[in-house]
């Protein structure tokens, strides 16, 4: 999973492998360290209606439905967006470059623009 995060945006990229972990376990997290301190994100399901956030002892966790995660893992649906007290979140499916990248693409979802790239 990917965190990206610019100005009151919030975005989190899965991977297939963290989709399916995500719908199995109900829940996902990812952790940087930066030595004397570590930030953590989540992703986890939950019963209300929309994406949700909170913010809480330098752990970011995001708040899907389960009936979006369901949705969104039998579909080809990208993602989800919500605005949430003027935090704008995304939850949206990883997929592979067009452009030649050094990072491992091997679990991205295929790209569906790839068809129309002249690479």
């Amino acid at each position: 999973m990917k965190i990206r995060i610019k100005g009151n945006s919030l975005r989190y990229r899965l991977t297939r492998s963290d989709v399916d972990k995500f719908l199995t376990d109900g829940y996902i997290a990812e952790t940087t360290d930066f030595g004397m301190q570590t930030l953590e994100y989540a992703l986890q399901q939950n019963r209300l209606n929309n994406l949700s956030a909170i913010f809480e002892g330098n752990k970011i966790t995001v708040f899907m439905p389960k009936t979006m995660a369901q949705e969104w893992y039998v579909t080809d649906r990208v993602g989800f967006e919500w605005k949430d007290n003027g935090l704008n979140l995304l939850v949206e499916k990883d997929f592979k470059c067009l452009d030649e990248v050094a990072e491992d693409q091997s679990d991205n979802y295929p790209n569906p623009l790839a068809k129309f790239s002249k690479v």
